[in-house]
């Protein structure tokens, strides 16, 4: 008797990777067999947790019943993050209004399943953080990829989003400051595009995982979040970033009052709930001690970003526009000879330097361009720099 498999989802079938974590998987393989592998592709932090969480985690692990928590989180993390809101960057956000994810990514994909349906526009600079068009896939929608330049700083602005408009189009989807080419967003631009958004009757959506690592703006004031503009943005934002959490899976979003009802259900039907001995943990975030320690470390990262710089014009890869807020530099390899996915993949494979194409982020600077991360320590920066010259070199 002949039995018929059974086959998978076309959304299944249709995925595409997240080609950093593939790479980042062959750099682990290639780490297994003994070679010593420069970790340049992931957004990564080394530092780890603040010292202060780190403790209040191995406390919490006494044995304690730690059962489910409310769908949106505990009173106390949804409190603390709206006084951070309020003292560092002057906005006022209701605790009600903010819901305690896993991760940035559960904030993106409930975001994605508040406003997208089948059909729906979304609204995406291209290049841009590859995951938010698998999500608008997920859901039945179209991502409308917007070509953008180093004269925008590869971000989206009102003229292009203003032609890229189309009668079903439903959300802007906005990352500030980037991924994957590190740079901001005027303000200016980013409140234009939403005003023109909130009267089309579109939603916005606005990730600001890297908000708290970005320099001051022209006028030396720290980069103002979205919801100073548009209090009824849907924002995303995460603990892995500014305070070093990335395998801890925590983030939050903040969300309008017409979306609590319904992200509610979603959440608990999707996830239940964040874990509940992290949001606890994360409590210790919000301490004196905490913001010094990251603080500090966003100063480390100045300080990579300017070796990085200097090492990658030293080796003939300038970069169009310097990264001002997110650890990330993303730069073109066309003069090296080979498409981007190439330079990667030699690269790694010869010289155990692990890169991202940007494949990943984008179809006009896709096979041009790849990015490095300088969440990396500055001895492997100068080392993967080193090594990248010298492929170059000998190609």
């Amino acid at each position: 008797m002949n039995q018929q498999s059974p086959k998978m989802s076309v959304r299944a079938a249709q995925s595409e990777p997240f080609r950093a974590m593939a790479f980042g998987a062959k750099a682990d393989e290639l780490a297994a067999q003994g070679h010593d592998v420069i970790k340049l592709g992931l957004g990564e932090p080394d530092f780890g947790a603040p010292e202060a969480v780190r403790r209040a985690m191995a406390e919490l692990m006494d044995g304690r019943p730690l059962p489910y928590t409310a769908t949106f989180g505990i009173p106390r993390l949804r409190e603390a993050i709206s006084g951070f809101y309020r003292d560092r960057h002057d906005v006022v956000v209701d605790p009600s209004r903010i819901c305690i994810t896993c991760g940035g990514s559960e904030g993106l994909l409930l975001a994605t399943a508040l406003t997208v349906d089948p059909g729906s526009h979304v609204i995406v600079a291209d290049p841009s953080y590859p995951c938010n068009r698998e999500l608008v896939r997920t859901f039945g929608g179209i991502p409308v990829s917007v070509p953008t330049s180093a004269r925008t700083k590869y971000h989206l602005d009102p003229d292009g989003v203003q032609r890229s408009w189309t009668p079903t189009t439903a959300v802007v989807m906005i990352t500030s400051p980037s991924n994957p080419t590190g740079t901001c967003m005027p303000f200016d631009t980013l409140d234009a595009i939403c005003a023109y958004a909130r009267e089309q009757g579109a939603w916005r959506i606005v990730d600001e995982t890297y908000l708290d690592l970005a320099d001051a703006d022209e006028r030396g004031e720290r980069i103002r979040s979205v919801l100073s503009c548009d209090p009824d943005a849907i924002t995303v934002n995460s603990f892995s970033k500014y305070f070093g959490m990335t395998g801890w899976r925590l983030g939050w979003m903040v969300l309008p009052e017409s979306l609590l009802q319904a992200a509610d259900n979603l959440a608990m039907n999707y996830l239940l709930c964040a874990p509940t001995p992290v949001q606890y943990a994360a409590l210790a975030c919000f301490t004196p001690e905490s913001y010094a320690e990251c603080d500090a470390r966003r100063e480390e990262f100045l300080a990579r970003r300017r070796l990085v710089v200097e090492g990658l014009a030293a080796i003939g890869l300038p970069l169009e526009v310097q990264p001002t807020g997110a650890f990330y530099a993303y730069f073109d390899v066309g003069s090296t000879g080979l498409d981007a996915w190439t330079f990667c993949e030699r690269l790694l494979n010869e010289y155990y330097v692990a890169l991202t194409p940007g494949r990943d982020f984008a179809v006009a600077t896709a096979d041009t361009h790849v990015r490095l991360s300088y969440a990396a320590s500055r001895e492997a920066l100068r080392e993967g720099l080193r090594r990248t010259g010298e492929f170059i070199a000998h190609l």
